[in-house]
């Protein structure tokens, strides 16, 4: 895991006044939602007898390590920057008590070792209950992704009430639907505007599909 984090200069970088403007005065944040064709990820899922969860989760983290604005977060000194790669952290779900937990993994570029790296961590957290945080030892360099398996939704919305440092994008993905011989899933993007405007999101969302794409 690569922990790396880049300090950006703010005095000379292009962003910068967009940053201030959208964290510190008009404090926006939004999603956008899309619809990824995974047809061809679907048939290597079958093709090799894998889980669906793991593969769809690296095409997400594979595209977010891709766009370093969805990277970006604060170090403890308080400096803006980024980091040269962040982890998943997704939520596992105990379908006995109807509750969830977190774990986290380690991150890899290549495929198959990012699929047994999570499915070994799946596995050995997944009757750890009663707390929120199954897998200590959390990195700050985290990106947070969950699935809502239950319903294809065409749009999600969050929100949350205090303000706060948190910079890095909340995806979410739904239940696949099968449409003529097309299967599409649902994409929600959480966003903070100060580092992120439409067209990276756009960017972010394209990657995912391309990706999803050559598998």
């Amino acid at each position: 895991m690569d922990t790396t984090f880049h300090v950006i200069d703010r005095t000379s970088w292009e962003r910068n006044i967009y940053f201030e403007y959208y964290f510190s005065q008009i404090k926006c944040k939004y999603n956008l939602n899309a619809c990824l064709d995974i047809t061809h990820l679907r048939k290597v899922q079958q093709e090799r007898e894998l889980r669906f969860f793991p593969l769809m989760l690296y095409v997400i983290m594979h595209a977010v390590n891709q766009n370093k604005e969805f990277r970006m977060s604060f170090n403890t000194e308080g400096e803006l920057g980024y980091w040269e790669e962040v982890v998943p952290s997704y939520t596992l779900f105990h379908s006995e008590n109807q509750t969830f937990t977190d774990i986290w993994s380690e991150y890899h570029t290549d495929l198959d070792m990012f699929y047994r790296t999570v499915v070994e961590d799946m596995d050995r957290y997944r009757n750890v209950t009663g707390v929120i945080k199954a897998r200590p030892g959390q990195p700050a360099n985290f990106c947070p992704v969950s699935c809502l398996p239950w319903l294809s939704f065409t749009s999600f919305s969050q929100d949350t009430y205090t303000d706060n440092l948190f910079l890095f994008p909340l995806i979410r993905f739904g239940k696949f639907t099968e449409e003529g011989t097309r299967t599409k899933i649902p994409v929600s993007v959480f966003v903070s505007h100060a580092v992120a405007d439409g067209y990276h999101t756009c960017k972010l969302i394209n990657d995912m599909q391309e990706i999803a794409d050559r598998m």
